[in-house]
Parts: structure tokens; C-alpha cells; sequence
């Protein structure tokens, strides 16, 4: 079983903290630097700490983009080119045309800062905002040394979903329903739009649940899909 986390507002990053941490639970983080509740970014100085925090706990740490940039479309042309939409930063909601040189830079900023905060080298991997790719975007990404990161079908935990159709106690019952052996689980540190907050309500029942399946979880370092893409890349 493999939980992972991409950032959000981070309102509930302490408490997703401390869950982990009680629960002896090791998980992969994929970070960009989005607008938080405190009206920074997630990967601002202010979170420099908790990074830090995270990775001496013995999580994995891994980009999800600096601008939490999504891919639109490929364009035509010999040489990759994509259109582009950030969601974060001073740049976001308008649309791009990067090449992929500057696609992979903006994986690397984020890699770079938490490398920085963590005092570790974070996974070369990485998560595409909203899981939207192509095969020439991945390769791409594998060029400059990042293989991409999606979830398992029954792994989208939910907390994206609007509350009042998807109460938390449904995500739990069908999470721990479907969830399969060797499953990517995605959730996320805040979602803005979510009025009934996920994580209080479900992460730690579901964590337990999980357990009393007899499910151990591990980080994607482990992963046997992505174990010997790290290795090669840190050979």
C-alpha cells in the first residue's frame, strides 16, 4: 500500500502530521508551491520546517511541479512543446507554450527547494497536476531524469469531491471496500473547495482499517514499478 500526499491550502498539514506519525505510517509527498491558508506558498520559507520535519520522520519527498502547472495539449513540431496552464503563482490561469526544457525546469524548482529544506534529495519522480499527460510530456520529463507518478483507480480517495454528494463517511466505507494490494492512494494537505474537510474525519479510520485488512504501507521509494528507475538515477 502506497499513500501519498500532494500539497494544498496545508490546513491540515499538522494534523496529517501527526496522524503519520502516530500511526507509524510513511508516505510520499508530492509538492508545489500553492496558495495556503496563510496567504504563502507551500513550498514558501514559512514551510521550510515542516518539510524538514517530514523527510528526518523517514518520509519521501517528490515534485508536483513548481506552479502546479497543468498540461493542456502537445503541439506540433519535431521538438516537444506543450500548452500549459499553471494554477499557482503569479502566472496562474493563463495558458503557455513551453518547451520541454522549461517544462522540466519547473519540476526541478520544486525538487530543488525541497531538497533545500530538507537537507535530502527528493525522488526522482514526480506527479502532473490533475494526472494530465501524454506520452510525449513523459518522456519528456524521463529525459531530464523524472518518471511520472499517478494513482490507482480505487487509490483517488476523494477529498477533491464536493462534500455534500460525497460525505466523508461514504469515501471511507468505499475506500476501505475497494482498495486493492499494491495500490497508489491519492489525497491531498487542503482542498479549497471541500466544505466538510477530508483528512480529520477519514485519514486516521482509514489508515486503521487498512491495518485491521492486514495492509502495510510503504513510500514509492519501495515501489517495485519505480524501485529500479530511483536506483538507476542515483547511480
Amino acid at each position: 500500500m502506497y499513500l501519498s500526499f500532494d500539497t494544498g491550502h496545508m490546513g491540515v498539514a499538522a494534523l496529517v502530521a501527526e496522524v503519520l506519525r502516530r500511526q507509524q505510517v510513511r508516505v510520499t509527498f508530492f509538492a508545489a508551491n500553492e496558495r495556503t491558508q496563510e496567504g504563502d506558498g507551500s513550498l514558501s520559507r514559512h514551510w521550510g520546517p515542516w518539510w524538514k520535519a517530514r523527510a528526518a520522520e523517514g518520509h519521501e519527498l517528490a515534485s508536483h511541479t513548481w506552479d502546479h502547472v497543468y498540461w493542456r495539449a502537445d503541439l506540433p513540431g519535431r521538438e516537444p512543446r506543450f500548452r500549459v496552464r499553471p494554477s499557482a503563482g503569479p502566472l496562474a490561469g493563463r495558458e503557455f507554450t513551453w518547451s520541454a526544457e522549461q517544462y522540466c525546469q519547473n519540476i526541478e524548482q520544486a525538487s530543488e527547494r525541497l531538497a533545500y529544506y530538507s537537507g535530502r534529495k527528493p525522488l526522482p519522480l514526480f506527479r502532473a497536476p490533475g494526472g494530465k499527460i501524454s506520452p510525449r510530456l513523459l518522456a519528456a520529463a524521463r529525459a531530464c531524469g523524472y518518471e511520472h507518478v499517478g494513482w490507482s483507480p480505487a487509490g483517488f480517495l476523494g477529498d477533491e469531491l464536493p462534500s455534500d454528494k460525497y460525505p466523508n463517511r461514504l469515501l471511507l466505507e468505499r475506500a476501505l471496500k475497494t482498495i486493492q494490494p499494491g495500490d497508489i492512494l491519492l489525497a491531498h494537505l487542503g482542498i479549497w473547495s471541500r466544505q466538510d474537510p477530508w483528512a480529520p474525519a477519514v485519514l486516521e479510520p482509514l489508515i486503521e482499517g487498512l491495518k485491521a485488512r492486514g495492509f502495510v504501507f510503504r513510500t514509492l521509494r519501495e515501489h517495485p514499478q519505480y524501485a529500479p528507475w530511483i536506483a538507476q538515477q542515483r547511480a
